[in-house]
């Protein structure tokens, strides 16, 4: 065996182990320009398989005749751009006259499997322009967030999407969400993602988590509010109401709206506020929102009125004072109770992990999309952290959060401790870190009376 067949039964052993083992290594060092070669080689002939062809312009054909010359082949979207990433490609296309985004999209998977790419999906950027995002491996699989993240205030990187990008909670967007997800799904996880994302920003933390705290209170360090009752739920989300009443007269003291005042100065919610006057913005976590609809009394259900009411008044009117929710739950259908269908209804981003049934896929997605729909049902069990994303515009896509222990998220928490904002309204649900003789921490409600 020569020296040449040594050195290239290396590269190719090294190539597979790569490839089966480190995949995003063997994408970047060898699978990028086999794919790259791969797509522009056989680009016509794909096209031309998957329909995504137009015939030749009439003047051509007309002009082949005249000259005696073979009939012109049919016409392929033009190529604008091919971009590798650190997980696949990116192809631009000019369609031609005539053809449709959505018959691109319908496309997908046959491109897909004859470009030999582990997945393909399509996005319009423009009238006439589509982008192809193509993957060269399961991204999600080992999640690996890319080094360069765009950060912006109350805009935080929870997961990564399925073509390579970041997935972003960007609460000035879409100022509500409901996340939902059976018992191991990854729910917890993700909601901690969130929880570390907003730690090192100047913003307030509020949770409610009515299993006694035990996944909200060892983050205490930096939330402004917790709960872990009903009861003091209801106190707490009045307290909030109260202090979004507090908010709205403060923008309304500082409008000042006369004829000289432009435009762009005239307030209308927090972010027009200036700096020194604006109020910290308010991001409330209910971990189970099952537990406050719950009741087995009398009295139990009118408590349960007040905390669905006190919900749909922040869901309704929380935005331009600042307050965000983010629902988080097993399961949250009609059978809750009354209000739960019109709190449903302002929860604008929508996040489903593995869920146990298809309602609860419903009650997330029937709204939006059915494909949606169906992906959410088809998580596997073995796959904890892949969710379905969705919003009211009907775009979805699959996203899994990287793993964050709660040993990493206290780590930050306690780090950006001395960031958690002083909220008089939400004082005396403050809770206070002590030290007991154990060498243990015990969390506790501040009084009302020491606020």
């Amino acid at each position: 065996m020569t020296r040449l067949s040594v050195v290239l039964l290396l590269v190719v052993a090294t190539a597979l182990v790569l490839r089966w083992r480190r995949p995003a290594w063997y994408w970047m060092t060898l699978g990028v320009v086999l794919a790259t070669l791969r797509v522009l080689v056989r680009y016509a002939s794909v096209m031309d398989a998957c329909g995504l062809t137009v015939p030749p312009a009439r003047w051509r054909l007309a002009l082949s005749r005249m000259t005696d010359r073979p009939a012109p082949e049919a016409r392929a979207p033009r190529i604008l751009r091919l971009r590798p990433t650190r997980t696949g490609l990116v192809l631009r296309l000019k369609l031609r006259p005539g053809q449709d985004a959505f018959d691109v999209s319908a496309a997908t998977d046959r491109l897909r499997h004859s470009f030999g790419m582990y997945g393909v999906t399509a996005r319009e950027i423009r009238s006439g322009v589509i982008e192809l995002w193509m993957t060269g491996y399961d991204v999600l699989r080992r999640v690996q967030m890319p080094a360069k993240i765009d950060r912006a205030p109350m805009r935080v990187p929870v997961a990564l999407r399925e073509d390579g990008s970041v997935h972003y909670r960007d609460y000035r967007a879409v100022p509500h969400g409901l996340t939902l997800g059976a018992t191991e799904s990854g729910k917890s996880v993700y909601q901690r993602n969130l929880v570390a994302g907003l730690a090192a920003q100047d913003v307030a933390l509020v949770g409610i988590d009515c299993k006694q705290g035990v996944e909200l209170f060892p983050l205490a360090r930096r939330f402004s509010a917790l709960a872990d009752d009903q009861g003091t739920a209801l106190e707490l989300l009045e307290a909030l109401v109260s202090h979004m009443e507090s908010v709205y007269q403060l923008v309304r003291e500082q409008q000042h709206i006369s004829v000289n005042v432009p435009d762009a100065e005239i307030a209308a919610d927090i972010w027009d506020l200036a700096e020194d006057l604006r109020p910290p913005p308010v991001v409330v976590l209910v971990d189970e929102v099952a537990e406050l609809a719950l009741f087995a009394s009398r009295e139990e259900e009118k408590r349960r009125d007040r905390i669905i009411t006190a919900l749909v008044r922040l869901a309704q009117l929380g935005r331009a004072a600042g307050i965000y929710l983010e629902i988080c739950g097993q399961r949250f259908g009609s059978e809750l109770g009354k209000g739960i269908t019109m709190l449903r209804a302002q929860l604008t981003g929508r996040t489903a992990h593995r869920v146990n049934d298809e309602t609860s896929a419903n009650m997330a997605f029937g709204d939006i999309s059915p494909d949606a729909v169906l992906a959410a049902i088809q998580i596997p069990t073995d796959a904890p952290g892949i969710a379905v994303a969705g919003d009211s515009t009907g775009g979805w896509s699959r996203i899994r959060a990287p793993h964050t222990s709660l040993r990493a998220a206290v780590n930050l928490c306690n780090k950006y401790a001395d960031r958690t904002p002083d909220v008089p309204a939400l004082a005396p649900f403050r809770p206070v870190v002590t030290s007991s003789t154990s060498g243990a921490l015990t969390l506790n409600k501040a009084s009302a009376a020491t606020a």
